[in-house]
């Protein structure tokens, strides 16, 4: 049987290197990878992540290199990104307490995250792609919370890079509140990394400033006192 991987992207711009490094890894030891975003719109790569003149603010040094710039845009141009799976409908949405048929709301539910579990057997791990795209699709989205904890679950291994990880502190079981990372030793960038300015998501006019939330001090709450 084919070994398979599941990606999951932002569609707010993914960080090239990010991608590449773990594909070329991925498809090296023969797995097949699947890609995944919120609602299927195809991903892409920051601008940064492809320009080697470009200066990091926080390192003060250029951090993409000629040859992975070269990477990240050949496989932005190629056809592999083309049919991204759709996670908005393939997970179920969570109903609101308020709803009039609120109990069916929340069996129908269980029973919808109860079938994903199953699905995603054939995979073998699932792997959250950074970038400052993350931040704004995938951190604090429900359905990526309830994938994250069907690996979880089901013993499979959970890798995220960068904003990405912020979804793992936010994997939590919906009674007990208690993050999937809880107790654990998380790599994370610390707050000297954060931008002051431009995060740089892709798709908007606006200059968003740093990062919304200091992923850090995110991971430090998450992961306990210890």
């Amino acid at each position: 049987m084919t070994k398979k991987i599941l990606m999951v992207l932002s569609e707010w711009g993914y960080w090239g290197e990010e991608l590449i490094g773990p594909l070329e890894t991925f498809d090296a030891a023969g797995y097949e990878s699947t890609f995944a975003t919120p609602t299927g719109k195809r991903p892409v790569p920051l601008p940064p992540s492809m320009n080697p003149s470009f200066i990091d603010p926080p390192l003060g040094k250029s951090v993409t290199s000629r040859e992975m710039a070269n990477k990240v845009r050949e496989l932005d141009k190629s056809d592999r990104l083309n049919t991204p799976m759709n996670l908005s409908a393939w997970l179920p949405d969570r109903p609101y307490y308020c709803s009039a048929n609120f109990l069916r709301e929340m069996e129908a539910y269980n029973d919808a995250v109860d079938t994903v579990q199953q699905e995603i057997e054939p995979y073998s791990t699932i792997f959250l792609v950074g970038g400052s795209g993350p931040i704004v699709d995938l951190a604090n989205n429900h359905r990526v919370h309830d994938l994250i904890l069907s690996f979880y679950r089901a013993g499979k291994p959970v890798g995220a890079i960068c904003y990405g990880v912020a979804c793992l502190a936010f994997a939590r079981d919906f009674i007990m509140r208690k993050s999937i990372i809880w107790g654990k030793h998380v790599t994370g960038h610390c707050k000297e990394y954060d931008y002051k300015d431009g995060t740089g998501f892709v798709g908007v006019d606006f200059n968003m400033g740093p990062p919304p939330y200091p992923l850090e001090y995110i991971l430090r709450d998450a992961t306990g006192p210890e």
